[in-house]
């Protein structure tokens, strides 16, 4: 009878719990916004059928973004690409890339492999959005470039490095006009 009988998925776990932990498990230091190194990650689809992904990862105090054209949305694709970022940074990597969160897509399904290097990965809840706000409006941003219902493949790596450096040469009111790459650079050259 009606209000009786419970919905089984109301029981059951959700199968895309986060795999480690979750976002109430950051530091105050990553919410307040004022040390540099704490990360918000996604990634961008195409339309359906269209295997090519971006990759983007917010600093959260700069607004900095970088953003990785990936050849699918798996698991395997993003820790590869995350791979080189890693290598090419050597030793600072733990340094700039003290935490990141992720939503519970996927194709974050495995980041251990991204915690061996140093660096905290944390988990928002599903379908929460504004746990990520950085990373939402990053990504906001770059579909003025890679509009929705466009294939990504058509785009070169070349073409998304540009559309990153032009959104991160834009002054920001938040910033006090300052750019994100103005305020990432003397973060780097700190440390």
């Amino acid at each position: 009878y009606k209000g009786e009988r419970r919905r089984d998925y109301e029981r059951r776990e959700r199968a895309n719990e986060a795999p480690g932990d979750t976002i109430e498990d950051r530091p105050p230091e990553v919410r307040a916004r004022n040390t540099f190194g704490h990360w918000e990650m996604d990634s961008i689809m195409g339309p359906v059928g269209s295997k090519a992904a971006l990759l983007v990862l917010t600093e959260r105090l700069t607004r900095w973004g970088l953003v990785i054209r990936v050849p699918d949305h798996t698991a395997e694709s993003v820790v590869r690409a995350l791979n080189r970022v890693e290598r090419r940074m050597g030793k600072r990597f733990r340094e700039v890339f003290r935490t990141i969160t992720v939503d519970n897509g996927s194709e974050f399904a495995d980041f251990a492999k991204v915690e061996e290097w140093g660096t905290e990965v944390f988990f928002a809840h599903p379908y929460t959005s504004w746990e990520r706000p950085q990373n939402e409006r990053h990504n906001g941003l770059l579909r003025a470039y890679f509009p929705k219902g466009v294939s990504l493949e058509k785009y070169s790596d070349e073409d998304v490095l540009s559309a990153a450096d032009e959104l991160n040469g834009r002054p920001r009111r938040k910033l006090g006009y300052r750019t994100p790459e103005e305020l990432f650079e003397a973060f780097l050259d700190a440390i």
